[in-house]
This record gives structure tokens, C-alpha cells and sequence, in this order.
């Protein structure tokens, strides 16, 4: 599932507009927004791509560790986790305090 960073909106994995206000989901889906976010942070080194132990193949494809130019973008394309793709970005810091 994704979430709108507009209006809050659950959708599937596979909708690209959301069905309520019509936001690109691709771009302005919450992870697709964190996405950005991590990548104009300075202080962030690399993204860590997290995927849950029981996770589907295609997800378990894509674990790892990427460039902040090369992070794949979530959901992940081929998903067949049961509740949708349940990935997250964690951050690899240069700096933990100011």
C-alpha cells in the first residue's frame, strides 16, 4: 500500500493517480516524498533499502545498499507481498549530531 502525501489517501501498489485528490503517486507518494528528501540531505552518505524477512522475491531482489542517485523507487516494481510492498529507505549518516 502507498500513501498520498496530499490528502492521506491508502492506495494498492499499482495506482499511479490517486483515486481522491489525483497526485501523482510517483512522485508524491510518501516514500516517493522521503525518497527526496534523503537525497538532498547532505548529511546522508547512502540509502539502505530495508525489506522484511518474509518478504516476496522481488522484493528480496533488491535489498541492499545504493547511491543516493541509484535508490530504486518503492513500491517495488513486481510485488507480491500479500499486504503490499512493506520496504523502507533508512539513511547512512555522515553525521549523527550537529
Amino acid at each position: 500500500m502507498q500513501t498520498c502525501s496530499r490528502c492521506n489517501t491508502l492506495s494498492g501498489d499499482s495506482v499511479v493517480i490517486c483515486p481522491n485528490c489525483g497526485a501523482d503517486l510517483q512522485e508524491l507518494s510518501n516514500t516517493a516524498v522521503s525518497l527526496k528528501r534523503l537525497r538532498q540531505n547532505s548529511r546522508v552518505l547512502v540509502i539502505r533499502l530495508v525489506i522484511p524477512a518474509d518478504a516476496c522475491p522481488a522484493c528480496q531482489a533488491v535489498e541492499g545498499t545504493y547511491p543516493k542517485d541509484k535508490v530504486p523507487a518503492l513500491p517495488v516494481k513486481g510485488c507480491s507481498c500479500p499486504h503490499g510492498c512493506t520496504c523502507f529507505y533508512e539513511p547512512m549518516l555522515n553525521e549523527i549530531y550537529p
